[in-house]
């Protein structure tokens, strides 16, 4: 790395594990502060904000989904990475449903945190690939690839980065229908460990946060038997 370091919370209640990952993180040249509990990480992001959270699920007290929820509810938006000892596919879902970018389960090895949080912070500062403009168009809904903000009359909305990594998969293909494998390899990378229905789930949270309607989508549309596409109009 280079320049500022990016600075890594990690918050679990685990003390021998909170240790290895803040040293192991440090070693990597991420700056890099470890809690035990919500409230901890609560005071933390007041004293110095976080580019970026590593988070256990299973904790006592206020577990990790819901201190997930509870940031994203609040309008934080700062990158979060779950970790959990589950691997059942149902709870990677459920950890993408409460706002997290990415999952990992229980056991890993270290190398695959550091990588895993180099991509997302590398998609959170939004790297264009310089395929389209930097302004699409659905609508009244407004999308800047390069400030990664998105607008709906005029009115600034809360994405997480997961969802905004969605939405300029589909900005930069508007108007052309993606498949699901289409969408896991250009939202969140070729290896990124996502399902078809891990994308369902993604795109039902994308529609809720651009103000889509569920029953009858005017923006993104599914496509049945191919997937879904981004109505939208080049500005």
């Amino acid at each position: 790395m280079t320049g500022k370091p990016d600075r890594v919370i990690v918050v679990d209640d685990d003390a021998e594990l909170r240790a290895l990952l803040r040293r192991f993180l440090s070693e990597h040249g991420f700056e890099t502060r470890a809690v035990d509990s919500g409230a901890a990480l609560d005071r933390e992001i007041s004293r110095n904000p976080a580019d970026a959270i590593v988070l256990d699920l299973m904790m006592s007290g206020e577990d990790g989904l819901a201190i997930c929820r509870r940031l994203r509810s609040s309008g934080d938006m700062t990158p979060i990475i779950m970790l959990t000892a589950r691997g059942n596919p149902i709870d990677r879902i459920i950890g993408l449903e409460s706002g997290a970018d990415d999952y990992l389960p229980k056991p890993f090895e270290p190398r695959e945190l550091v990588a895993r949080l180099a991509a997302v912070l590398r998609r959170t500062r939004g790297r264009n690939d310089g395929s389209c403009d930097d302004i699409v168009s659905a609508g009244s809904l407004e999308i800047n690839l390069s400030t990664r903000t998105v607008t709906r009359d005029g009115t600034l909305l809360k994405l997480s980065s997961r969802e905004f990594d969605l939405l300029a998969a589909f900005a930069r293909s508007r108007g052309r229908p993606l498949s699901r494998a289409q969408l896991i390899e250009r939202a969140f990378g070729r290896d990124a460990d996502v399902t078809d229905r891990a994308v369902d789930v993604q795109v039902t949270r994308l529609r809720r946060a651009i103000g889509d309607q569920a029953d009858d989508p005017e923006l993104i549309k599914t496509v049945w038997g191919v997937g879904y596409v981004l109505v939208a109009d080049r500005v």
